[in-house]
């Protein structure tokens, strides 16, 4: 069944709660004219909405916040965070509107939140706006990370309008229209931990337990379960990132789902030149939130959230749950890492050659992305002495001699080179989305109103694994001038 704008089934289950965790606010529209820049269709199956709502003159004033959503009951979320370390008491959705809970036909409920909607109790003096620039960025990378299989809010749609919105200069408004399973944070429970309030950090935990891990619901030790469940989610998530090279940028606490989703795009990037230390936000000027730095900080994140639990849980079953994160971690990341080798389990001989190959390209500031897609063309009885491949490398004696070990290692495995190129052409993608690439995108959008670069990049990165025919410049390494595209908090 395909539902219209008048039968999606919406509730509202977070508004259920007590006004202690929210605040009813009315989505504030543009005061010019606002017109559709994109719609997600894959996005929209989610919610089983029919495409056909896009000539409903209504949906672009729904999800421009000019009309709500029939049935709807838009609210903005309260939380803190720690940002940068350092904790923040009050927060909240500053620019993001949670319009209704939407249920598709196999009972699945969805959050529809407007994200750059207006003014909101927890602004803290800014506008609510969000602009085209960081619309089309998170647009596209949730469409990018869901392609290569990582857990992710997702986006239905974006909207613009010629209103004018400031940032470092003057930009184009856009509001983009996000869905997710749930928006609770670690620092939703965060936020009446440091009140020392502790009836609301059990009611939420219910909360999230009653709608998000049932399974858990009526056991004694449930709320220590949610938070174990929430460190092996993290940590798997964490392991996925580094797995495809992307940083997220903001690892804030309140940038952090109690879901194990990828939440909340800012100056992310996937990095290019391999480089542990890569740091994508201009505004990390410490680089807390380096590539490298990522499951370390996953740590401190979960253990913030197990710090909020306290009053609900043993001071020594969270330490516990806590001290579980890195072999978890540590175990998704090795395999990982081992399948986009072509090996099916991290063995000792695996993780040898992992680090001496990721040693080599670090020296040689090897395209990550490109590197182990090539991997898989090696043939394991091939006679050559030097592959294409070492090109990328400086010291092309030291890669021959890492091909070498390379291949016997293949030869004692059980696939032959067939079975292994399609393993590993399934989890080494061909498309990633590039800085270069988000910044012709928006370039595009702003200058010309042209739209059909975003279209054109949905195409490949909803699908990063194959071949996509007449696309393949989407493959190659970036120009030289993207090498100045900088990205911060404001991105």
């Amino acid at each position: 069944m395909k539902y219209s704008l008048n039968s999606l089934p919406l509730s509202n289950s977070f508004a259920s709660l007590p006004g202690d965790f929210y605040t009813r606010v009315q989505p504030t529209p543009f005061e010019l004219p606002a017109s559709l820049i994109h719609f997600n269709t894959r996005a929209a199956g989610l919610l089983d909405l029919d495409p056909g709502v896009l000539h409903d003159p209504r949906f672009v004033e729904i999800f421009s916040g000019k009309q709500l959503l029939p049935g709807g009951d838009p609210l903005a979320m309260l939380y803190a965070g720690h940002q940068f370390g350092h904790y923040v008491p009050q927060l909240g959705d500053g620019r993001a509107i949670i319009l209704a809970e939407a249920t598709n036909g196999r009972s699945e409920k969805w959050e529809l939140q407007l994200k750059g909607g207006g003014q909101t109790p927890y602004s803290r003096n800014a506008d609510g706006r969000a602009v085209l620039r960081s619309t089309i960025r998170e647009y596209l990378c949730s469409e990018a990370m869901h392609g290569l299989g990582i857990p992710t809010t997702h986006a239905l749609c974006l909207v613009g309008s010629d209103d004018e919105v400031y940032r470092e200069q003057i930009e184009s408004g856009a509001i983009l229209t996000r869905l997710a399973p749930s928006h609770v944070r670690f620092g939703s429970f965060e936020v009446f931990f440091y009140r020392n309030q502790q009836q609301p950090i059990r009611m939420l935990a219910d909360y999230v337990i009653e709608h998000h891990y049932p399974e858990l619901a009526g056991k004694p030790d449930r709320y220590l379960l949610m938070l174990q469940i929430i460190i092996e989610r993290t940590a798997r998530l964490i392991a996925q990132w580094q797995s495809v090279g992307f940083a997220h940028g903001v690892m804030n606490t309140d940038n952090m789902s109690i879901l194990g989703l990828t939440l909340d795009y800012g100056p992310y990037g996937f990095m290019e030149a391999y480089d542990p230390g890569f740091v994508c936000n201009h505004s990390d000027h410490h680089g807390r939130y380096a590539f490298d730095q990522q499951p370390q900080i996953g740590l401190f994140n979960v253990s913030c959230l197990a710090q909020a639990l306290l009053p609900i849980i043993d001071i020594e079953d969270a330490k516990a749950a806590l001290e579980t994160y890195q072999d978890i971690y540590t175990s998704y990341y090795h395999q990982f890492m081992a399948e986009k080798l072509g090996f099916e389990k991290a063995d000792a001989r695996v993780l040898e050659l992992l680090a001496e190959l990721l040693a080599q390209m670090q020296q040689s500031r090897a395209d990550y992305t490109l590197l182990f897609r090539a991997l898989g063309d090696i043939q394991r009885d091939s006679s050559a002495r030097r592959q294409p491949i070492s090109d990328m490398f400086i010291d092309r004696e030291r890669f021959d001699h890492w091909i070498k070990n390379y291949r016997l290692h293949l030869r004692a495995s059980s696939r032959n080179d067939t079975q292994r190129r399609e393993a590993m052409m399934n989890v080494n993608p061909k498309y990633i989305l590039r800085n270069y690439m988000a910044q012709l995108a928006i370039e595009k959008a702003g200058r010309d109103k042209d739209y059909s670069e975003i279209d054109r990049l949905m195409t490949v990165l909803s699908a990063p694994f194959d071949e996509h025919p007449g696309m393949s410049h989407y493959a190659e390494p970036p120009p030289d001038w993207a090498g100045n595209i900088q990205v911060s908090c404001s991105s």
